[in-house]
């Protein structure tokens, strides 16, 4: 079986992160969709509230799970029986990035890296600008699923 692993801080879940997982899907047996702390950016939902808006989304691919992990993601994956990293390309800068991590992977444990390229409708997106649009009252309904979008809404303390 050839599982896949899309790992991510999902702060929250856009339409972008949704493509490469649905994308992923069609490529792999399995896909787990990894939510992981990312220690420099502080959170603005809990791990289980993003696996929640995650699993909502997902639950249309029988071949998808959501589960979460700390640490490493080369131990994730060994412990896991992933054979392959899925992350998605936004830019040059995320591909600098994400190269030098790919490289570390591989290195460490043997588990590939595979890079799609972001779709241009959403080549654009992050969670972090999603976040800050949604703090200053923006409409950030195409740019989330309406689960997501009512959470941000709920959580930043802006109404509809």
């Amino acid at each position: 079986m050839k599982r896949a692993v899309c790992p991510g801080s999902f702060d929250p879940i856009t339409f972008g992160h949704l493509d490469i997982i649905e994308r992923a899907s069609s490529q792999f047996d399995e896909v787990i969709v990894a939510v992981f702390v990312n220690r420099k950016k502080s959170g603005l939902f809990t791990i289980q509230e993003r696996m929640d808006m995650i699993q909502e989304n997902v639950k249309k691919f029988k071949n998808v799970r959501v589960d979460s992990g700390d640490g490493l993601l080369v131990e994730y994956c060994k412990k896991n029986s992933v054979q392959a990293i899925v992350k998605g390309l936004r830019a040059v800068t995320d591909f600098d990035y994400e190269l030098q991590m790919a490289q570390v992977h591989i290195q460490a444990s043997g588990v590939e890296t595979m890079f799609m390229a972001t779709s241009p409708t959403h080549s654009f997106l992050s969670s972090s600008i999603v976040k800050e649009l949604a703090h200053f009252g923006g409409d950030v309904s195409s740019m989330v699923p309406p689960n997501v979008n009512k959470a941000l809404q709920a959580r930043v303390g802006v109404s509809e």
